[in-house]
């Protein structure tokens, strides 16, 4: 069977529930093979993760300290180290592995940090 990843779905809402997004770069976003303007690229890394996942007996799990990009779909300044979280954001799994995740947004904001 082909293109069966069009109907899978990826709830980044539920996934960052227990996480906090800090922010590790910034860059321009640019379209591959048109080299067009697209928005700014967000780098982050994921600071805290308080998610309970699925595990096997003994097994250990955790995207603490994994580095993820938050495309934004127009330009913004956000200050290095600041706490995020994408808004109206879309996620995809995708990768050999299904272990990659694209992440596009309308808007960034700001938050105050989880103590």
């Amino acid at each position: 069977m082909k293109k069966l990843s069009q109907f899978m779905a990826f709830d980044f809402e539920k996934f960052s529930k227990d996480k906090e997004y800090t922010v590790i770069g910034i860059s321009e976003w640019v379209d591959f093979n048109t080299k067009a303007h697209m928005g700014t690229k967000v780098e982050v890394l994921i600071s805290k993760d308080n998610t309970q996942y699925k595990q096997k007996e003994g097994e250990n799990v955790t995207n603490r300290f994994e580095k993820l990009s938050f495309k934004i779909r127009k330009d913004v300044k956000i200050p290095m180290n600041a706490h995020v979280m994408p808004v109206n954001a879309v996620a995809t799994v995708y990768g050999d592995y299904r272990n990659q995740l694209s992440v596009t947004a309308d808007d960034i904001r700001v938050i105050a940090p989880n103590k």
